[in-house]
């Protein structure tokens, strides 16, 4: 099967792409009835006249530069405008871009904190706080590399660009997977803002606002606010533990200042900080139906019967400055940038109640007691960056820069005895400690062959080094074990985009990426040892087209892509206990095509569509992971059904040809955008869909553990009015009310996470 395989993956990329792009040219013949080629001192943004409206020409700063998408040799998706406006209603955390990219998946098992990317299928399950992941998050160029600061909330935002494969020679830290970009509105010479308030359902009240002013000059300012609010509507019956959940109060905030006391030099300082008070996730023992994926009969999403505390809360504040020169021949950059972040987080791990064997949902077990708290009582971060690029016009460009890392991190995990009275604190727990220092130096040139023809070649060197400790305390103390590792790589990339025609651009890129080594150390008893894995290094490749057609009305872009990775770093679970595991794979390939669709349709009406096949395999013959309900007090009875076979020693199962976690085939997206003018104002109605196949939640396969595929859809009608200063709008979120296993827990009894419920509500806006 593998060599049949093989030889089809070719013609196979080569006809999903074909089949793709297909997609797109039904639209063609309405669009081309209505195209008429628009007069050449036509404003850019649209075209007037019959059929008039245009496509905005996109602009993205994937390669450090301000560039028309269409020019730039790499695979991009950007998010902004209405589009962004309605995917955020409601008071979504940033996990409303999963699936609205092609390729990208986003989840937590922590709530509102820790989101956790995955880009091709690349990603990491791994729930350590410390956890290193393949993604790379940059906020305003600053890197963030904690997940306790990926979350922070998207407010003000100009552009989301999302960057799939891997990145470095550009950006400040080597993503192997791909890179999400966020750019905040930045301060302007005039006075401007806006304020956003919305109610909804399950006490929602969301406000948001952003005020600019001129200090004069040379000095402007941009204050941003943000406060999401939501009552608890899950609520425990039982008069144990904490009585109700889900509610939350996330509060964030953003001031920049900008100095440009001269047209050569600009200076930028952002301050921002987030206050986040809410709920662990619920994880529910018991709530899926053995030897299937489907939920309970009886299941009630409101009730949650347990005997432990949740509580979770979350601090965050940060600042950075970026400095920039305009000399004659050379932009000069540096980008200084501070990070931290307090976290705290207690869950009833084992999702019940009760002494062993209760049932607070389904027919079936708690094999033991878990609850848990993990605490991020001190973390820092720093990060400097000095670049500097060509700004002469001429055939050759350029850009070579240095980028330094500084990161400590302690982690308490620390064990509650639920049965107990009080539920005190047992007498042990686990502590971690790491340190990072890296430093890398990276620069790229672009090249104008010819009128048709530009080459970009660039090259990094990083060094990585981690000074890790993790000690157990219980009656005696184990530890500290020690950790350190220093490690070197050299990665590079090379692609090339090729003019067929004035609005069609062919491009090629290929390159390779590194993900340093990573320690974890949440050790169980006196005998645990901490984990360690190798650094992880990908090759990749892609190629693909990106066109305008019908006079910029609509857009197309398309891609296949292929990669390997070498030592893949993999997190597999006890199967037995709250523990991860790091291991490697001696590697894992991926392949797949990626589309990218938007069109105006007609005067009135938009759409975007966007897709993707996703083909991940773990290749390693002789790796093995321990198996979910592996108990020993279970009476027999096994905790899942997995369908691998078995591995070397009891309880172990093998996952060579397994795809990766929480990785789906395929994923689709769907937006559509009616507007219409309406006494004196526009009248407006959005609807957005995103769809993604079915999932293994874990490194093996089982039956109760494989999400089932998933159609999620919103909309959003309004009003606005008083050339556009006020809008008053009405939005639904899950419009489906679709409620499934999401994820699980593999080692406790069917213990699974759900998706969230239908949501509803209503928001009005002033601008000025």
């Amino acid at each position: 099967m593998k060599t049949l395989r093989s030889r089809l993956t070719l013609p196979t990329r080569h006809s999903l792409m074909c089949m793709a792009v297909a997609s797109a040219f039904p639209f063609n013949a309405a669009l081309a009835q209505d195209a008429v080629p628009a007069p050449q001192d036509a404003p850019a943004e649209k075209a007037q006249g019959q059929g008039g409206q245009r496509l905005d020409v996109v602009i993205v700063t994937a390669q450090r530069r301000a560039e028309n998408i269409k020019d730039v040799p790499m695979s991009i998706t950007t998010v902004s405008g209405d589009k962004l406006d309605t995917l955020t209603a409601g008071g979504q955390d940033i996990r409303f871009l999963s699936g609205r990219s092609p390729s990208l998946n986003i989840e937590s098992d922590y709530g509102r904190s820790f989101p956790r990317f995955y880009i091709r299928g690349q990603g990491n399950t791994d729930f350590d706080l410390n956890a290193s992941q393949p993604v790379g998050l940059v906020v305003d160029d600053i890197v963030q590399e904690s997940p306790m600061l990926k979350g922070f909330p998207v407010f003000d935002v100009e552009q989301v660009e999302v960057l799939r494969g891997p990145q470095g020679t550009l950006f400040g830290r080597n993503s192997p997977a791909g890179v999400i970009k966020f750019d905040s509105v930045r301060p302007v010479f005039r006075t401007e803002g806006y304020l956003s308030a919305g109610f909804g359902k399950d006490g929602v009240k969301n406000a948001e606002g952003a005020f600019n002013l001129p200090l004069g000059q040379t000095v402007a300012a941009r204050l941003s606010l943000q406060s999401q609010n939501r009552d608890d509507r899950v609520h425990n019956p039982r008069p144990t533990g904490t009585r109700d959940f889900e509610g939350y109060h996330d509060n964030a905030g953003r001031l920049q200042v900008l100095f440009k006391p001269s047209k050569e030099f600009s200076a930028l300082f952002n301050f921002h900080a987030r206050d986040l008070d809410n709920n662990a996730t619920l994880f529910r023992a018991n709530i899926i139906k053995q030897g299937t994926n489907e939920l309970v009969d009886g299941f009630d999403y409101g009730s949650y019967p347990t005997d432990g505390v949740n509580k979770q809360t979350l601090r965050t504040k940060g600042g950075s400055a970026r400095l920039r020169w305009d000399l004659p021949s050379v932009t000069l950059h540096s980008i200084t940038g501070y990070e931290t972040a307090d976290f705290y987080s207690r869950a009833d791990v084992d999702g019940g109640y009760g002494a062993v064997y209760a049932q607070p949902m389904g027919p079936g077990y708690i094999p033991f007691v878990v609850e848990t708290a993990d605490l991020l009582p001190a973390h820092r971060q720093f990060t400097q960056e000095f670049r500097a690029e060509s700004n002469a016009s001429g055939p050759l460009q350029w850009i070579g820069g240095l980028f330094y890392f500084n990161e400590d991190i302690r982690i308490d995990s620390i064990s509650f005895d639920s049965l107990a009275p009080g539920n005190p604190q047992n007498p042990f727990y686990a502590t971690q400690d790491q340190s990072t220092k890296s430093w890398a130096a990276f620069g790229s040139v672009n090249y104008t062959v010819s009128d048709k023809l530009k080459v970009r070649a660039g090259l990094r060197y990083t060094n990585d080094k981690k000074d890790f400790s993790a000690r157990r305390v219980e009656a005696t103390t184990a530890g500290p074990f020690i950790i350190n590792n220093e490690s070197n790589n050299v990665s590079w990339d090379l692609s090339g985009t090729y003019a067929l025609d004035q609005d069609t651009n062919l491009f090629a890129r290929i390159a390779t990426g590194y993900r340093a080594p990573s320690m974890q150390g949440r050790l169980n008893g006196l005998a645990d040892r901490p984990s360690f894995a190798d650094a992880e290094e990908v090759l990749s490749w892609e190629a693909g087209f990106k066109k305008e057609l019908f006079d910029r009305r609509a857009r197309v872009s398309a891609s296949v892509f292929q990669y390997r990775v070498k030592d893949k770093q993999l997190t597999a679970g006890s199967g037995v206990i709250n523990m991860n595991q790091l291991i490697n794979a001696d590697k894992v390939t991926g392949q797949g095509v990626e589309l990218d669709f938007q069109a105006v349709l007609s005067d009135s009406l938009r759409m975007t569509f966007g897709g993707s096949y996703n083909d991940t395999e773990i290749k390693d013959g002789s790796l093995f992971v321990q198996q979910c309900g592996n108990f020993a007090n279970t009476g027999g009875r096994a905790g899942c059904t997995v369908t691998n076979p078995v591995g070397p020693f009891p309880g172990t199962v093998r996952i060579d040809g397994n795809p990766l976690p929480r990785a789906p085939r395929w994923q689709a997206n769907l937006t559509l955008r009616y507007s219409v003018p309406l006494g004196n104002g526009d009248f407006y109605a959005d609807t957005d869909w995103a769809y993604r196949s079915t999932y293994d939640m874990f490194l093996y396969e089982a039956r109760e553990y494989k999400a089932k595929s998933l159609l999620e859809g919103g909309a959003r009608t309004g009003y606005k009015w008083g050339d556009g200063k006020y809008e008053l709008a009405a939005y639904v979120r899950n419009i489906t009310d679709e409620v499934q296993v999401q994820a699980a827990i593999d080692f406790d009894n069917l213990t699974g996470i759900v998706t969230e419920p239908r949501t509803y509500g209503v928001q009005f806006r002033m601008n000025f």
